[in-house]
């Protein structure tokens, strides 16, 4: 294969991480400030997505309950696309779009935050998860791609949308990531202080 084609790849994602970190650097610390006021009063985080972005979801969790880069004590948050047996009896019993919004009614609290992960903005379980954190008085926090889809309108302006601005889902991911990391070490830095670097 051309090396040509995948150094474009590795120029392209650099480019947009760099353009969009200008753009994202509030939104994203707003969604620090508003995930370290819920974890600080004893809420929890869930997230949810699908495909890749249900891996970013299981990634997030994992970030918080085990570690992102130091030893401290485990964080709450749940990914709400991990349980098989719940997707799958929800998806044969009501439908797909109902995947994520039931575990929201089930798990999610006033003052808990939804994580929702949508790369078009436009995935049905997540919005009708989005809307049921919205009826539980729950704050969410939108990674989105494109012109951030009907999750992006969905929002309001106590939520926080981090909306990458591009058309090619893999780029979208790269970025989605390079947030979700970004939160991680916010949260870290917020509720656990500067790591001593001596």
């Amino acid at each position: 294969m051309n090396t040509q084609r995948i150094l474009a790849h590795f120029q392209e994602s650099a480019d947009l991480k760099l353009k969009s970190g200008a753009l994202l650097a509030q939104p994203i610390s707003d969604a620090i400030e508003l995930m370290f006021n819920a974890l600080s009063n004893g809420n929890k985080i869930l997230a949810c997505g699908n495909g890749g972005s249900a891996g970013d979801a299981q990634h997030f969790a994992a970030e918080l309950v085990g570690r992102f880069e130091r030893e401290r004590f485990p964080l709450p948050a749940i990914s709400l696309s991990t349980d098989t047996s719940i997707i799958t009896a929800v998806g044969n019993d009501y439908s797909f779009n109902e995947i994520f919004s039931k575990q929201v009614q089930a798990f999610g609290q006033s003052g808990d935050i939804l994580l929702a992960i949508s790369t078009s903005g436009n995935s049905g379980n997540v919005l009708a998860a989005a809307e049921a954190a919205l009826e539980r008085e729950m704050r969410v926090v939108a990674l989105t791609g494109k012109d951030g889809g009907k999750l992006g309108r969905l929002l309001t302006e106590a939520d926080v949308h981090i909306n990458v601005q591009h058309a090619r889902t893999a780029r979208i991911q790269e970025v989605h990531l390079v947030a979700i990391h970004s939160i991680c070490d916010g949260l870290d830095v917020a509720l656990f202080g500067e790591e001593d670097a001596s």
